[in-house]
């Protein structure tokens, strides 16, 4: 038998019969899944690792309830790779969750910024930042939060624009029904 390949609109067409409450846009932004291997590569690998590390007792002491010491370890990652956007991240996470949400805003701009808003780190960030400005009623600059998330392969941006968009939701909603139609007339 031979081998099917799809065109990228196949494939956006393919995305939207697939995932009819999402946005419309093509299939590659819709299955990218973005990574912060390539900003993490221009580090010291030893510096790196010990980065990583304290993120990791940092998120272990966040779960604990134990935020103060959370946002400490946070804060020594950042001290060692100052530009690593990671790290501002997680302690933007910490800060919010202690209730600083203007700490928390200004370490998700200094993800974006430091990963030239690209990468894993810059979409949670938009994602982020999206929420708080959603819930200081924002809710124009939190859609382009979203966007830039999702245009980044965050699922739940891409979720969020549609449910803030009810345009974009009746119409998947419609092309949606009629693909149902017509996959039950066919039948």
């Amino acid at each position: 038998m031979a081998e099917v390949t799809c065109s990228d609109k196949d494939n956006a067409v393919l995305n939207c019969i697939f995932n009819p409450h999402l946005p419309l846009g093509d299939a590659s932004a819709a299955t990218a899944k973005p990574s912060d291997t390539l900003i993490d590569s221009e580090y010291d690998s030893q510096l790196l690792e010990r980065a990583k590390q304290l993120e990791v007792e940092g998120i272990k002491h966040a779960e604990r309830g134990d935020v103060a010491s959370a946002i400490n370890k946070f804060s020594e990652s950042i001290q060692l790779l100052p530009s690593r956007p990671s790290g501002y991240n997680n302690r933007a996470q910490a800060l919010r969750l202690h209730g600083d949400i203007d700490g928390a805003m200004a370490d998700l701009d200094k993800t974006i910024e430091f990963s030239s808003g690209k990468g894993l780190s810059a979409s949670q960030a938009y994602t982020q930042r999206a929420l708080l400005k959603k819930l200081s009623g924002d809710d124009d600059a939190a859609l382009d939060d979203f966007k830039r998330a999702a245009a980044l392969g965050n699922d739940f941006a891409k979720a969020q624009v549609v449910e803030m968009n009810p345009y974009a939701a009746m119409c998947n909603q419609m092309l949606s029904s009629a693909f149902k139609k017509l996959k039950g007339e066919n039948s």
